[in-house]
């Protein structure tokens, strides 16, 4: 239907989380309207982005910059000794907001709703384990998973294969609506939740 340059892009958009052909397509169209001089800007911050753009080895959070290690984890006033695993960098920054949490941060890279071991494999289990074993003053690991179906099945399993390390294991206490994603909860729910981990 369309033409070969068109429906590339619209596969290409389509690969984006949340989006679907039909608003790639528009992304397409859109972006067919733009002067060439905002599409070559565009193609310039997608190129830089992987120019720039380091992962932390410790949190996996990505950052800019020449240091070794993100601004978080190479900050000697954070508490080392908590640890909060989250799924994504979104949840990251929605905790940071709260300006509650002085710990430091795991990006487990998503969630599974299946404990399959194609699905498992998916998440950043190994460089979790290494993250956990090598930092000694770790006391307590904050589950702070979405509460939905899939950050619940990703909790459990985390709680099991983490018990064995003699580590205080929380999760987020009340405050986020089963079924919520942590991005889009407010900083005081947000705040409720980490006060209240259990």
């Amino acid at each position: 239907m369309y033409s070969p340059t068109i429906q590339k892009l619209i596969d290409l958009f389509s690969k984006f989380p949340t989006i679907g052909p039909r608003t790639a397509a528009r992304f397409v169209f859109y972006l067919m309207h733009k002067p060439k001089e905002e599409i070559e800007e565009l193609i310039i911050s997608v190129s830089d982005l992987k120019k720039n753009i380091k992962i932390c080895p410790l949190c996996l959070n990505p950052y800019e910059g020449e240091a070794e290690l993100c601004s978080i984890c190479s900050d000697s006033r954070r508490d080392r000794s908590l640890l909060c695993i989250v799924g994504n960098e979104t949840d990251l920054t929605a905790i940071e907001k709260t300006k509650k949490y002085q710990g430091l941060y795991f990006i487990l890279g998503g969630t599974v709703s299946r404990l399959k071991k194609a699905d498992i494999e998916k998440l950043k289990i190994k460089e979790l384990e290494k993250r956990i074993k090598s930092g000694q003053e770790i006391k307590e690991i904050i589950l702070a998973l979405n509460p939905t179906a899939e950050g619940e099945a990703t909790t459990l399993y985390l709680e099991r294969l983490l018990r064995p390390l003699n580590k205080k294991i929380t999760r987020l206490g009340r405050g986020l609506p089963l079924g919520g994603e942590l991005e889009y909860a407010d900083e005081e729910t947000l705040s409720s939740a980490l006060e209240s981990r259990r």
